[in-house]
């Protein structure tokens, strides 16, 4: 007789016990705060992977638990809702729901599915490649927000009826594809990721060095999430009804461009073009955002109720309770702790290959549960400093970290993109843990290849 265990009903008492047993486990050179916090993250996944409550409602009690345990001061907790992301989310939540209103979503949605056919097959082709070819140039999380209303429009066209009731294979596989391919797209260059900003600025290595071994690993990637997704998630759509035919005659119903989508589209290159221009101009990516997101208010495409509407705020929450939960792993030395302790377990003349591997896994693992910015801000000084040590290539540890820092593809609280396609509705945590272990592994196996190549070894400085 089978059993089965509902991990809503005992997530709670769940979580309890590992948070008690992992502060029964002795940790020598760690602070007692720095061993609450390891405890507390452990409580933490628990309760996001069991989905007891919403993740929201955990992501409140990381806050508040913290001074209670010893961890860190309420004021210290509530830094992660100060972090730059949460403003670069909440601007691309109202551009989103900007392009969304105006109709121009449902405009460029008809273009593309002219433009590349109406099977499922190349509707999920156009989800993975279009969020991939543009976060190789502005942030993942905007490339996702601004591509995500289109993708929800192309989703019912294929006769998938309540996707957000999570029983479509082929909303699934589209949601996922997109969030994913923003990540993998932003392999590309050393500004597709906070992580590939944080190696170059380290290893001085150049825009172009870069695009020789990332360009590569991204278009490679991005045919990994598209094959990959669509076997994981065999649709269960044929194509859209009607085929080109609808496709056309939709488009001839739409008419001529409005103004409000006129403004709109200029709205949006204008702030494509910000994000592109960061290196010129001085802005940064999150008060681009914001900027984008405002001048669709001043010329009235939405007002403050469309936004009300349209930002996810308990995904805002969430997020903001992650980042915190991260702060803290940094400030109370755990995090350091477990990455120094791993790295002296190696002996005492280990391989430059069992190196990188070591720390890949130390990356793609702490990334699923704390930012990367903050992760890379570790992990890249020590990599550079291993090879410096070495005698090695500057870039031969730092640059495989930073691209293992944005193998955030596991868990909702990995990445933003992550968070907003489970914020849908359309996938569960199992679901997108079943398409993110296999895309993780194979990242990391890409990655060493192509970067202990002939091809990169030049280009790695």
């Amino acid at each position: 007789m089978k059993t089965h265990i509902n991990l809503k009903k005992w997530g709670i008492p769940l979580a309890i016990i590992s948070f008690i047993v992992v502060m029964l486990i002795p940790m020598e050179g760690l602070s007692y705060s720095g061993h609450a916090a390891i405890a507390l993250l452990v409580f933490a996944i628990i309760m996001w992977a069991s989905e007891t409550v919403h993740l929201a409602v955990t992501s409140l009690i990381i806050l508040f638990i913290q001074p209670m345990i010893g961890v860190e001061s309420f004021d210290a907790a509530v830094v992660g809702f100060a972090n730059p992301i949460i403003f670069l989310m909440i601007g691309g939540f109202i551009i989103a729901e900007a392009i969304r209103k105006s109709g121009l979503a449902t405009r460029l949605t008809y273009v593309m599915l002219n433009k590349f056919g109406t099977s499922p097959d190349r509707g999920l082709f156009v989800a993975v490649f279009s969020t991939g070819i543009l976060s190789a140039w502005i942030e993942n999380v905007v490339a996702f927000a601004m591509l995500l209303p289109i993708i929800k429009e192309i989703i019912p066209l294929m006769g998938v009826n309540d996707p957000e009731k999570g029983k479509s294979n082929f909303a699934k596989a589209m949601v996922l594809g997109a969030s994913y391919g923003s990540l993998a797209g932003g392999f590309g260059t050393e500004i597709g990721t906070a992580p590939n900003l944080m190696a170059a600025a380290y290893t001085q290595i150049s825009f172009v060095n870069w695009m020789i071994f990332g360009f590569p690993l991204a278009i490679i990637m991005l045919i990994v999430v598209w094959k990959l997704l669509g076997k994981l998630f065999k649709p269960e759509v044929k194509g859209i009804m009607g085929g080109m035919d609808t496709i056309s005659n939709k488009m001839d119903s739409l008419g001529p461009m409005t103004k409000v989508e006129k403004i709109s589209v200029t709205l949006l290159l204008f702030t494509i073009f910000l994000w592109v221009t960061t290196t010129w101009t001085g802005l940064n990516s999150y008060s681009i955002a914001l900027i984008g997101a405002v001048l669709f208010f001043i010329f009235k495409v939405i007002d403050w109720r469309d936004a009300q509407t349209g930002v996810d705020w308990g995904l805002i929450i969430f997020f903001g309770g992650a980042l915190s939960l991260g702060a803290a792993l940094l400030k109370t030395g755990a995090a350091k702790w477990l990455i120094n302790d791993i790295v002296l377990l190696l002996g005492s003349d280990p391989s430059t290959l069992l190196i990188i591997v070591v720390l890949m896994i130390i990356a793609v693992v702490i990334t699923q549960v704390m930012s990367n910015i903050a992760l890379s801000a570790i992990l890249v000084p020590l990599s550079v400093t291993l090879a410096q040590a070495q005698e090695l290539s500057i870039g031969t540890y730092a640059v495989p970290v930073a691209i293992a820092c944005s193998l955030s593809f596991m868990l909702p609280m990995a990445d933003p993109t992550v968070a907003m396609a489970y914020g849908t509705g359309y996938v569960k945590i199992k679901e997108i843990l079943k398409a993110g272990i296999p895309l993780v592994i194979i990242g990391v196996f890409l990655t060493i290849i192509i970067l202990l190549s002939p091809l990169a070894k030049p280009a790695l400085g």
